[in-house]
């Protein structure tokens, strides 16, 4: 079948479609209806199905001759540790452990937060909570203790899952104090946490704690607990435009079929290949990719701790892809520009055998058509670009590989993939002619595997994404569709700013920023990076009669973030001016101060209350080499 075909089926009877492709996982019941709507006359998919994503990850490939398949490999170059699960060795851990959860009174519908770096046994708790019908909050291990406080108290978790440790390039970091700043900060305390002991740094165990393998002593195989098509799986915190992160949930029925069927039809994967995805646990495509899609699909999967363009040096991308015969590589075009800036001629990639490797692919921010152009030189590898989000789960629009490779065009996420409905639309929600900006949108019912729901606000789901447009999901992302169809994502419409494929809100940022006391108003807005895409700048106003020197004023900002946010974050600079663009009503243009970042040209806004803000403000980030020159 085409894509043409495949796609035409999917947006003209998604129901009958998507039933089709349920087949393919093993269900304990199948379900009867594929598509409904529920109380809040949100769609939902599977709705009557009964089944446990952990069973199907681990124990159907077990039973069904793939028990002594290896399911996970763990490459650790900062520690110098290499092992391997096979799906038995992985299935038996997992029940182990959610045993030891069971225990400390998890079941199912409860929630547990895991704040671990990328180890197996990040992999293995995620697995066990999904395996009692639990529910998992993944946050990223880089992540400070506000930040962990803030998804504690909304998630609610019973238990706390962590480890004594992660081992960064040069540095190790102890979790077990920035879990205990977070646990004191937050209003919801857990009953227990569970820490894995690590060599490189032992943590003190308090009343309340659990050491990891002790506990496994006597553990004994918990039994997957089925759940509902419709019962969570998951909560992962997205950035939001205001301080407060999104709990973006994830349904299990839904995304099961969504992420089985994408290894096929998107990566053109098999059972028994290998996949990495060069991500982390704490991202969605550490969820979807690491853990859940590659076990789903019955292929090998691929932990790996340490960055790869640092860890040891530029080829470790290749020296992976050659020790374990990787078919397809997985990562944020960030990576491949900074492989690029240190090994320019791809020198280190010769010394290395990329047969196994058929395709690699990019996603999380924008593929610049200079990057594309050098990994598919220096490779010789058919590159992809494919453009998806925390909320889908899954990509929006690929190139699907699995079904029929399309024609590439620099600087396009190519086409909707089959069950996105993907629209162009004005401000008034029509849909716009090919080579016309405007808001990307996706008409409804979205495919299996989106976001149902915000955790526990569903008005807020509906505001932050089903209001603008009704019956549409509004992406966030502004482009265009060619005469072609492809569609082309040309950066986001809110303030959540991509730094090296992470998204992070320039809210929460300001929040921090403005708490200095000689801060007095401040906005923080993205430019763009040549490494990063995008970095976050501060235009900060200070208070009348501040007397300061800004370079020890960016130093103590830059440190504010750092502590509440994580060096994530990336926040370097911080420019002091004496005006900010405001509307009338008081509100700071950041639209405009985005503008005149990416050197556009600028019209006033007839509500602009001063219009001479904007020329002086333009002047100053010249001077400070914050305005993008155009060289295309």
């Amino acid at each position: 079948m085409s894509y043409a075909e495949e796609y035409t089926r999917s947006i003209s009877q998604p129901d009958v479609f998507w039933q089709e492709k349920a087949e393919d996982v093993p269900w304990f019941t199948e379900p009867q209806t594929a598509l409904s709507q529920d109380d809040n006359g949100i769609f939902r998919w599977f709705s009557d199905g009964e089944m446990n994503t952990s069973y199907m990850a681990l124990d159907h490939h077990c039973n069904n001759g793939r028990a002594d398949q290896t399911a996970l490999i763990f490459d650790s170059p900062v520690t110098g540790v290499k092992t391997t699960y096979t799906y038995s060795e992985l299935r038996k851990n997992v029940a182990r452990f959610a045993d030891v959860l069971k225990r400390n009174g998890v079941k199912k519908g409860d929630r547990v937060v895991i704040y671990m770096p990328m180890i197996p046994q990040a992999v293995i708790a995620m697995l066990a909570v999904a395996r009692l019908g639990a529910i998992h909050s993944v946050v990223f291990g880089g992540f400070a203790p506000h930040e962990l406080a803030v998804r504690i108290e909304d998630a609610q978790p019973k238990v706390l899952v962590t480890a004594s440790c992660g081992v960064e390039v040069s540095k190790i970091i102890e979790y077990k104090p920035l879990v205990e700043a977070a646990i004191n900060m937050s209003a919801h305390k857990p009953n227990c946490t569970i820490v894995f002991q690590r060599a490189q740094a032992e943590a003190v165990l308090k009343d309340g704690d659990l050491d990891w393998e002790k506990a496994m002593i006597n553990a004994e195989e918990a039994e997957c607990t089925p759940v509902l098509g419709t019962d969570p799986l998951y909560i992962l915190y997205t950035s939001g435009t205001t301080g407060k992160p999104k709990g973006v949930v994830r349904d299990n029925g839904g995304h099961a079929v969504a992420l089985k069927y994408s290894m096929s039809v998107i990566y053109n994967m098999k059972p028994g290949d290998v996949f990495w995805a060069a991500s982390d646990v704490g991202w969605v495509v550490g969820h979807s990719y690491i853990v859940y899609g590659p076990l789903l699909h019955g292929c090998t999967t691929v932990v790996y701790e340490g960055k790869p363009v640092k860890t040891p040096d530029a080829g470790a991308f290749w020296r992976m892809v050659e020790e374990y015969s990787i078919k397809a590589l997985f990562a944020a075009p960030t990576a491949f520009r900074a492989i690029r800036k240190e090994d320019p001629e791809a020198i280190k990639m010769q010394s290395y055998d990329l047969s196994s490797l058929d395709t690699i692919f990019m996603a999380g921010e924008r593929l610049d058509p200079p990057t594309y152009l050098w990994t598919v030189e220096k490779t010789g590898k058919p590159v992809v670009d494919h453009w998806w989000q925390t909320e889908t789960g899954w990509s929006i629009c690929a190139n699907p590989t699995g079904i029929e490779n399309m024609p590439v065009k620099p600087g396009s996420s190519t086409l909707p993939v089959p069950g996105f409905d993907v629209q162009v639309l004005d401000h008034w929600g029509k849909p716009l002619p090919a080579g016309e900006q405007g808001a990307i949108a996706i008409k409804l019912p979205m495919p299996p595997g989106c976001l149902p729901t915000v955790w526990g606000d569903v008005e807020r789901f509906r505001h932050s994404y089903l209001d603008a447009y009704p019956g549409y999901y509004t992406s966030g992302d502004g482009g265009y569709k060619d005469d072609d169809g492809y569609v082309f994502i040309m950066g986001r419409t809110d303030d959540v700013i991509n730094v090296a494929g992470h998204r992070l809100s320039t809210g929460e940022m300001e929040e921090v920023v403005a708490a200095h006391p000689l801060v007095a108003e401040c906005t923080v807005i993205g430019i763009h990076d040549a490494l990063k895409g995008q970095a976050p700048v501060g235009l900060v106003l200070l208070k009348d009669g501040a007397d300061v020197d800004e370079d020890d004023l960016q130093a103590e900002l830059a440190a504010m973030v750092r502590k509440e946010i994580g060096p994530i974050a990336c926040f370097h600079r911080a420019v002091v001016v004496p005006r900010l663009p405001k509307t009338r009503s008081g509100k700071i243009l950041r639209k405009l101060l985005r503008q005149i970042a990416e050197n556009h040209e600028v019209a006033i806004p007839s509500t602009i209350d001063d219009p001479g803000s904007v020329t002086e403000i333009s002047t100053i980030m010249h001077q400070q080499g914050l305005v993008r020159q155009k060289t295309e």
